[in-house]
């Protein structure tokens, strides 16, 4: 259900609407006019809310806010919002914000600056945060350690449980989570890890060392994102540690940090599923131009993938002239192959995106899929035989059922190993996409239907 947040200022009405993340503004009288009680809304939705706003306006909201509010409120926004009031922004508001950000939010902000806006940011930080935004900035997207964040807590094996409360206790406003500690050697190598709660039992003079959990879950550097969000699903972590090579904890990978990448994972596979090219934007963000570029290149090669069943029917006109009535169920036998093949193509992109199947599971698949493709055929057949029987007469009729039998296996077989011939390929599962299933599928199911349709009706 919808949230409404009010706010009254100068006989004006401003009315926050949260709902699916998006935020209504009204203030007709006095648009401009600061709220006094704007702190009391949650941060995500003063966010929305400042997005609502023209650029103008958003920085002087902003900029009334106290100054963390200003900056937890700021790491809301989206990427595009951030960078707009970025530039827009004096250079020593600009610092005060990315100072008290956490790393990973201002290495991506740093990202969409052109070159000469990150020279600008980094001349007013500290060198200890100019040190830490190259590190991270400097990480390959979609690594584990370009979405890792260096603010983490670290405890000593030889603390007891009393020292180690108490130094979190001082570490904590410096750091993004506290719930997990992670234990380092000498060297910085990670030997283990301990949840807050273990601390709070635990007697006061107990060693860290007995406590610990000594084979901690971690990845490395350059480990894929969707990789490290998997993990911290399966072992319902609320944060994953960042090695190198060396075993030396880098950062840590936050729960929330791996869900906004997760869903950037799968944004992209619905675009591949759906031909269109990926792009970072939103849909009501982005320009026309974009959408159509990102667009119009599988649709045109679409296009000369479907001259291939233009063909086979030009191939088969003799046939298609003595029996009319078979044209009448052309559309639907290419429509249901490619429906199986879409079925197929879709469960398995996202089963191997899960890691619910695994590339050497695809001999066993393919024999389940066929099983399984021959009772999907079998029973549309039958549901079909009888139109046959009114539209063309026993002969048209068994042509049909035979040929939905065998275009609805080749459609579910082709759906289920395009996906895994793409993976072995080192390519993405997720190119093999409905259209791209559809038309094979079209382009052999004509070629079926009338090759059968020419042996049993010339006999």
């Amino acid at each position: 259900m919808p949230i409404r947040l009010r706010f009254a200022h100068a006989g004006a009405s401003v009315s926050l609407r949260r709902g699916g993340g998006s935020l209504i503004k009204k203030n007709e009288e006095n648009p401009g006019s600061e709220l006094p009680k704007v702190n009391a809304a949650p941060a995500v939705d003063l966010a929305a809310w400042l997005e609502e706003l023209p650029p103008t306006m958003a920085q002087a909201q902003l900029l009334a806010l106290a100054l963390p509010r200003r900056t937890e409120t700021f790491s809301y926004l989206q990427p595009n919002m951030q960078l707009a009031l970025a530039r827009r922004l004096d250079r020593r508001d600009l610092v005060e914000i990315v100072t008290q950000m956490s790393a990973d939010d201002r290495a991506d902000l740093f990202n969409h600056l052109t070159p000469e806006e990150q020279q600008r940011l980094l001349r007013g930080l500290a060198r200890e945060e100019r040190e830490d935004i190259r590190r991270l900035s400097a990480y390959a997207e979609g690594t584990a350690g370009a979405i890792m964040t260096s603010d983490y807590a670290t405890l000593a094996a030889d603390m007891t449980a009393h020292e180690a409360i108490e130094l979190l206790r001082r570490k904590a406003p410096e750091k993004e989570t506290i719930y997990r500690s992670y234990i380092l050697d000498c060297e910085r190598r990670l030997i283990g890890s301990i949840r807050l709660h273990e601390l709070i039992l635990a007697a006061a003079d107990t060693r860290i060392e007995e406590i610990m959990d000594h084979a901690p879950v971690s990845v490395a550097l350059d480990s894929d994102q969707e990789k490290v969000a998997q993990l911290i699903a399966r072992y319902d972590l609320l944060a994953l540690p960042v090695v190198d090579k060396g075993g030396r904890l880098v950062g840590i990978v936050t729960h929330d940090d791996a869900a906004d990448a997760m869903q950037a994972e799968t944004t992209e596979d619905f675009q591949k599923i759906a031909t269109v090219r990926p792009f970072s934007q939103s849909v009501r963000e982005a320009s026309m131009g974009v959408l159509y570029r990102k667009r119009i290149f599988w649709l045109v090669l679409l296009v000369f993938g479907n001259l291939f069943s233009g063909a086979g029917i030009a191939f088969f006109e003799e046939t298609i002239l003595a029996y009319v009535s078979l044209v009448f169920f052309l559309p639907l036998l290419i429509d249901s192959s490619g429906n199986a093949g879409s079925q197929s193509a879709t469960l398995m992109v996202r089963a191997l995106a899960t890691g619910d199947v695994a590339l050497k599971d695809w001999r066993n698949l393919i024999l389940r899929e066929l099983l399984i493709a021959l009772a999907l055929g079998a029973t549309m057949a039958l549901v079909v035989f009888p139109v046959g029987l009114l539209r063309g007469g026993s002969e048209i009729a068994l042509v049909v059922g035979l040929t939905m039998l065998l275009v609805v296996i080749i459609g579910s077989l082709a759906g289920m190993s395009l996906p895994f011939l793409l993976s072995r390929l080192r390519l993405d599962p997720a190119t093999a996409s409905a259209p791209l299933v559809t038309t094979i599928s079209d382009a052999v199911g004509v070629l079926v239907y009338f090759w059968i349709a020419t042996a049993m009706l010339s006999l």
